[in-house]
């Protein structure tokens, strides 16, 4: 597949032939999807004809999907020598964004977004990523996520019809280890294992009070959701309870388990959205990677009455919405959220800088970039390194409107300040997961801002970034 025609658009595959999605139903009954915001209610067809029909169709739309990301990334395993995630899962390195034929990173820098957009030489792994399958969305689980919770749970998370796109050297580590805030000598609380519902009581029954177990509990719990649920609407192949909070949060963290924001209509100008660590929301005043909810209580409640069912509460009711009671479940599920902290950083002291006598040059240097030249430390406050503000990259000035699989890529918008402390264990990047390494983050900021950094300067700055 080829990545722009002469409009300078990519390639819109025939939505019928991706088939059976609410919009392109619609856009058969209205003439144009999107001129309702709301999905079918009432059932057609039978789920035995729409399991069939998708599970035939998913060959193409993996392989449709898998050429974007060929064109965009270098998806070979490159670990990095010596550094690790916090658990001793390698880091990936490098620059994983591929340029345009006979472009530099350099050249590029050099160049103004004007000319970067009129020239379409905008580098295709920065623009807005897609979904695995954006016409349908919905949550999409890695599979090491999917092989744990059916061997500890008995639930299947697999979806007959996609399946997670993003290799799993470029994910987070997994399990994930979990910190609490107020017990930083016990460590690792999880013991290596990844906490569910099965096994939650025995790992914090004498850490938590009871209060904060009943929190726990909750976010572990499956409740239905827009694909998972006993409907004939739903994506897995027998009637499913649904999915707990924690099924993406793996351990208070992320997976890289991927959906659609569920506030934009038409469906094409949904943002793909990486689930979010859940470590340090403590500290965190916004929620959300662009909806700016002003508590994790809101974002509880939103969760499950909103974001899992793509923000259609007539579609909700069908298929099984769990209303969370804000006084004895949403605190609760607060209280235990707020507990989870950042990995340690050795080299940093209280302020959140680097201890000399422990950081390498590099890292000196590179700090010196993040504070300096860089610009980073003007949205990125130490000591976590946010400014629990929105930001507008205005990512426009880049590039022309394209259809990208099914996705119009735009502007992004204003996106959250993500706390980058602890951030060489949170890849991928971005709020959609389109920035695989920090490397590509580095080379993305440095264009997006104009600082024009030397090769040694981006060097110096990842080297930091690995050590917050």
């Amino acid at each position: 597949m080829k990545f722009l025609n002469r409009k300078n658009l990519w390639v819109l595959p025939a939505i019928a032939g991706l088939g059976l999605v609410w919009h392109a139903a619609n856009a058969q009954e209205q003439g144009q999807a999107g001129k309702t915001s709301y999905m079918k209610v009432d059932s057609t067809e039978s789920f035995a004809s729409i399991m069939a029909r998708m599970t035939a169709e998913k060959a193409a739309v993996t392989k449709e999907h898998n050429a974007v990301l060929s064109e965009r990334y270098d998806l070979s395993d490159r670990p990095a020598q010596g550094v690790t995630m916090d658990r001793g899962k390698p880091l990936q390195e490098g620059v994983r964004v591929k340029l345009p034929a006979g472009m530099t990173w350099e050249k590029l820098a050099a160049m103004s977004p004007e000319q970067i957009r009129e020239q379409n030489l905008y580098p295709k792994g920065f623009y807005p990523l897609p979904h695995p399958k954006h016409p349908d969305g919905g949550f999409v689980f890695p599979h090491f996520l999917i092989d744990a919770i059916k061997q500890q749970d008995g639930r299947d998370l697999t979806r007959f019809d996609v399946d997670f796109d993003l290799p799993d050297h470029f994910l987070a580590e997994f399990p994930p280890a979990m910190y609490l805030t107020p017990r930083p000598d016990l460590g690792d609380v999880t013991q290596g294992k990844l906490v569910s519902l099965t096994n939650y009581y025995e790992l914090f029954n004498g850490l938590l009070t009871p209060r904060q177990l009943e929190g726990l509990r909750l976010l572990v719990t499956p409740f239905p959701q827009q694909q998972f649920n006993a409907t004939e609407d739903r994506r897995s192949a027998i009637p499913s309870i649904g999915a707990a909070c924690f099924d993406c949060h793996s351990n208070g963290h992320q997976n890289g388990t991927t959906h659609l924001a569920p506030d934009t209509r038409p469906q094409q100008f949904r943002h793909r959205i990486k689930t979010l660590s859940l470590r340090g929301v403590d500290i965190q005043r916004l929620f959300g990677s662009q909806r700016a909810l002003k508590t994790i209580e809101d974002f509880t409640e939103f969760e499950q009455r909103t974001a899992y069912f793509d923000g259609d509460t007539v579609i909700a009711a069908k298929k099984g919405v769990n209303p969370l009671e804000r006084g004895s479940q949403v605190d609760f599920m607060s209280d235990f959220q707020e507990m989870l902290d950042f990995p340690p950083a050795p080299k940093l002291d209280i302020f959140g800088k680097l201890i000399p006598s422990k950081a390498t040059a590099a890292e000196m240097r590179g700090q010196e970039v993040f504070f300096g030249k860089g610009q980073c430390a003007s949205c990125h406050q130490p000591p976590f390194y946010t400014d629990n503000l929105m930001h507008n990259l205005q990512t426009e000035r880049f590039f022309k409107p394209a259809m990208i699989n099914n996705m119009m890529a735009i502007g992004d918008g204003p996106i959250k300040t993500f706390a980058l402390r602890g951030v060489k264990d949170n890849p991928p990047y971005m709020h959609d997961e389109r920035l695989l390494t920090l490397e590509d983050t580095v080379e993305f900021f440095n264009l997006i801002e104009g600082t024009k950094l030397t090769q040694q300067e981006k060097k110096d700055l990842v080297e930091f970034l690995r050590a917050l």
